[in-house]
């Protein structure tokens, strides 16, 4: 297994880009399934999990290009309705193929998809919209069984606004005859993209951005081209990295549009920065960093994924800091790591870890075992006095392209071992 080796409390410098959003990747891909002529998609990150979601169309039957950032997709080959199960079970956004195979053909049988391990994250609620559309749905030993002789347009109430099961939904719907009202809709900018593209082939959705959604039936989509945004995700950890650090470091090509509320948070502990047209430049502090309360919500509100690496800063600020992350049960598991750095850090409740700071961090040998805790551990590595060794670094490899050779670059003393 991989690992990363970090000789931290060295001031970072230069700029650094985000790439495109993960979380765009997967629903722009599944949407590909939608036509059988070209698709490209430009901005493409280079991680792992669209990796696996490309041996995921091909198993299925399409043809995909791979360039520098860039995907051509031609799905015309695909009438399989069962991806690989090993590939499926890598990565949570697979549950995406659900609504594109049943628009496509109108069947799919796939096991429960994998992800990270953060507590439970079912599909019910997505299920139960489906249904709405006139799916028929089959569970039995970890396999999900759907089938739709004919898709039919509903009023659709989702129970969560979950961004899979709104994505999934319109999948599902814009083939659909008739008319598809999704009430409180996820509004995320990746949903948004989502039927943007889709509108591109020719659907026709109305409502994007809001709460309710309506999309038109259509019977034929064609093939387009489409930029992705750029990933708000990376965007903040990058961020809480500089601010973290107490470096000056320019994070650019983003939307600040896309950071309000995280932005908001960072003002109030006293981090200073700048904000450009497409950049955020982050300064040395001229006074300490305060502790607050963080508290994560639906977009436009503080995105649940900022709240690991942001507990990394509140080790550095005077005084009691609040995570609270009610989305996911056991997202909390960054706090033991941390402990073992010096962090003063105690999980309240499944929802709660309390920080207390400043306190000085020093090397350690810790594990990551998600994405975004990764990440959380490489910030704190950077930050702390001596070296950490971070074990299972294959999570971060899934969601931060080329992370070693991106922050050597800042002047980081982080190296990758086999």
């Amino acid at each position: 297994m991989s690992k990363f080796i970090i000789n931290g409390n060295k001031k970072l410098s230069g700029e650094i880009s985000v790439s495109g959003a993960k979380n765009a990747t997967f629903p722009l891909i599944a949407a590909c399934l939608l036509t059988n002529e070209d698709c490209i998609l430009t901005n493409v990150p280079e991680i792992k999990d669209k990796d696996v979601m490309i041996e995921i169309l091909q198993d299925l039957g399409a043809r995909v290009a791979v360039e520098s950032h860039k995907l051509t997709i031609n799905a015309s080959g695909v009438i399989k309705h069962n991806p690989n199960p090993e590939l499926v079970t890598k990565l949570r956004g697979s549950v995406l193929f659900l609504g594109a195979l049943l628009a496509r053909l109108g069947k799919v049988e796939i096991p429960f998809p994998g992800g990270d391990k953060i507590g439970k994250r079912p599909i019910d609620s997505q299920l139960n919209a489906l249904q709405q559309l006139g799916v028929m749905v089959e569970q039995a030993d970890g396999q999900v069984k759907l089938s739709a002789p004919k898709l039919t347009g509903a009023k659709i109430v989702l129970e969560e606004s979950t961004v899979v099961g709104t994505e999934n939904t319109i999948l599902a719907a814009v083939k659909a005859e008739g008319q598809t009202v999704i009430k409180l809709a996820a509004m995320e900018l990746h949903v948004q993209q989502l039927c943007v593209f889709l509108n591109l082939m020719g659907a026709k959705i109305s409502g994007i951005g809001t709460t309710t959604i309506t999309i038109d039936g259509v019977k034929k989509l064609h093939g387009a081209n489409i930029a992705l945004i750029p990933d708000s995700e990376e965007a903040a950890s990058l961020i809480t990295l500089a601010a973290a650090t107490k470096s000056e470091v320019k994070i650019s090509k983003l939307n600040p549009d896309a950071l309000d509320d995280y932005l908001l948070k960072l003002k109030k502990m006293n981090v200073e920065f700048e904000v450009g047209k497409d950049f955020v430049l982050v300064k040395v502090p001229n006074k300490p960093y305060v502790g607050t309360k963080i508290q994560c919500g639906l977009y436009p509100k503080l995105n649940s994924d900022y709240l690991p690496p942001m507990s990394v800063l509140a080790t550095q600020a005077e005084g009691e800091s609040i995570m609270h992350e009610w989305m996911y049960e056991s997202r909390q598991g960054y706090a033991p790591e941390l402990k073992k750095m010096g962090a003063n850090a105690e999980v309240l409740d499944t929802d709660r870890v309390k920080i207390v700071g400043p306190t000085p961090l020093h090397g350690a040998n810790i594990t990551t075992y998600d994405l975004r805790m990764g990440m959380t551990l490489v910030i704190a590595a950077l930050v702390a006095e001596g070296q950490s060794e971070i074990s299972d670094i294959h999570h971060i490899d899934r969601g931060y392209a080329k992370l070693e050779e991106r922050l050597s670059k800042l002047g980081a003393d982080i190296k990758r071992t086999e």
